[in-house]
């Protein structure tokens, strides 16, 4: 069977991955999170850019339009491993998004996350990717890192600014049993540098562990 670090193209420390599966197993076995059925969200700016940062719509965002009721168990235990995530790293933001056909487009939809108000909803198409890493890695399977946002638009690479703070990004894929890109998580730093081969392997363990708790 392919492991993950070949499907996502990682290098992730195997030892350091384990590490933090066994202290996520334990931390789930007690943890209790609460579900955030409705979260505010940023004004978007032309052709759907997060460029109005700071500008928030007055109507929030409300998950119980895209799932139903059934779905409080596992949102609630993925609201832990993002509470997990935030505590073993002191990320700056980070969040769990899903694959779903919404109204009629595949969509990655956040589920849970920590941090400012971001869009709910990526739209999973070609023109998104060039420029979102989200749609990138959802698109592509293949994992995104990237450690000096700065450098790298410098360098010619295309990048989606929703918070001008931040520094560092990782965006990783979540996969089902089948090898199918079932989404992503995205971490998000307000320092550069951040993602080191610890955070990485944290990042893995968490990714692994999602899969198991997505809505149906």
């Amino acid at each position: 069977m392919i492991s993950y670090n070949e499907q996502a193209h990682l290098d992730a420390d195997a030892a350091l991955t384990e590490k933090y599966q066994a202290l996520l197993t334990e931390y789930l076995a007690t943890a209790s999170a609460q579900v955030q059925w409705q979260y505010l969200i940023p004004e978007l700016g032309e052709g759907g850019a997060c460029s109005l940062f700071g500008h928030l719509q007055e109507e929030p965002f409300s998950l119980r339009e895209h799932l139903d009721g059934g779905a409080e168990e596992r949102l609630a235990t993925l609201q832990a491993i993002v509470d997990f995530v935030v505590e073993q790293s002191g990320v700056d933001w980070f969040g769990i998004y899903q694959a779903r056909d919404i109204d009629g487009q595949w969509q990655l939809l956040k589920l849970a996350y920590y941090g400012a108000p971001s869009r709910p909803l990526f739209p999973i198409t070609p023109e998104f990717a060039a420029t979102s890493n989200n749609v990138q890695v959802a698109s592509s399977g293949k994992a995104r890192i990237i450690n000096n946002v700065e450098d790298y638009v410098a360098s010619g690479g295309e990048y989606y600014t929703c918070d001008p703070k931040v520094k560092a990004e990782s965006c990783l894929p979540l996969y089902s049993q089948e090898g199918k890109v079932v989404g992503i998580v995205d971490a998000e730093a307000f320092s550069t540098d951040f993602f080191t081969p610890e955070r990485i392997a944290l990042l893995v363990a968490a990714s692994k562990e999602i899969v198991a708790h997505l809505p149906a």
